[in-house]
């Protein structure tokens, strides 16, 4: 049998995510049935929204449980089939989570070229954080040529890809990062019209520079003061898309805004999960794929290597300490 190893959730955090809430075990791969594929992954994908899992409680997935491998997206390549629809050496992405191998329904896998772009690129902006951003940007946030579009953790896997499609569409983009580094990447190498450091004491006053006509579109996708801040900003008829609120996931107060203010100002607030949207997928997929080929979407990573280290990538994630998409690399 082959061995394969796993991340399992140790203990549930109460508050800060240590390494000390997660496990390495090992065990044997289970024998294939009809139908189903062994996977041997190369890459998992790690991301913000992993957090809320390891709480109980009501949301919009069951919680991870405990002594079960993490859940997550991954991509691979299948050592084995017992499906006609998949060969040896065919790469795929599934839910394969934090293990090297995985053995699953084969109705459960896509499978992925990795001829025209690398295999990681789908975990990132051809993946679900790039459908993530396409879905915001042009499903509620619509941004008009001309309008002041706002996105906050913009050299994220997400973030990123908001700014570069909203310019294709003709909006003037200010992006959000912490640190003169990453706005330097957004700006210069992304093609924002201008990036604000959360980070600066100046904040505020800098935002208001960026933005001197105020913001008509807010992706958003941190929460705490860049959310109040850039929300202090919308203009009339302003629509805000609430991505995530990495900000509150480690137990900091989400800050509520004025609601007077979005009354007054007739705002438009929606938050969104790109799940509940699979329909749209293939689409999405397609047209993402379209731009990076093509050069029209750049992307940034961060890649750890080893299945133990995964834990540690995990809350450097949740810190701020990644640059672009937050990849672990198994092969």
């Amino acid at each position: 049998m082959t061995a394969n190893r796993q991340i399992v959730l140790a203990a549930r955090p109460t508050d800060k995510v240590g390494v000390e809430h997660f496990r390495l075990v090992e065990m044997a791969v289970p024998a294939l049935g009809v139908g189903e594929v062994r996977v041997r992954q190369h890459y998992l994908s790690l991301d913000p929204y992993m957090r809320g899992r390891l709480n109980e409680g009501r949301s919009y997935a069951q919680p991870q449980a405990l002594g079960a491998v993490m859940t997550g997206e991954a991509v691979g390549e299948v050592e084995e089939s017992q499906d006609p629809a998949f060969q040896k050496g065919d790469f795929v992405i599934g839910r394969g989570g934090w293990q090297t191998h995985f053995v699953v329904d084969a109705r459960a896998l896509r499978k992925i070229d990795g001829r025209t772009l690398p295999i990681r690129a789908y975990l990132g902006p051809v993946g679900m954080p790039g459908v993530t951003a396409w879905y915001g940007l042009g499903h509620i946030l619509n941004p008009k040529a001309g309008e002041t579009l706002v996105v906050s953790a913009a050299s994220g896997a997400v973030g990123s890809v908001v700014g570069q499609l909203a310019r294709q569409m003709g909006a003037r983009v200010v992006g959000i990062a912490g640190g003169p580094v990453k706005c330097a990447y957004v700006r210069d190498e992304l093609g924002f019209d201008a990036c604000v450091d959360h980070k600066s004491p100046s904040f505020p006053e800098d935002l208001a520079a960026a933005a001197p006509r105020g913001v008509d579109a807010l992706f958003e996708n941190v929460g705490g003061d860049p959310f109040a801040q850039s929300l202090r900003r919308i203009n009339d008829f302003g629509r805000v898309a609430i991505c995530g609120l990495i900000a509150s996931y480690e137990g900091s107060p989400t800050i509520i805004p004025d609601m007077r203010l979005v009354l007054t100002r007739r705002v438009r607030i929606e938050g969104f999960i790109v799940s509940d949207h699979l329909p749209l997928w293939p689409r999405a997929l397609g047209e993402l794929a379209a731009h990076v080929a093509a050069g029209r979407i750049r992307y940034r990573e961060t890649i750890r290597e080893g299945l133990e280290n995964a834990p540690q990538a995990f809350v450097d994630l949740l810190r701020g300490g990644n640059f672009g998409k937050m990849l672990v690399k198994l092969i």
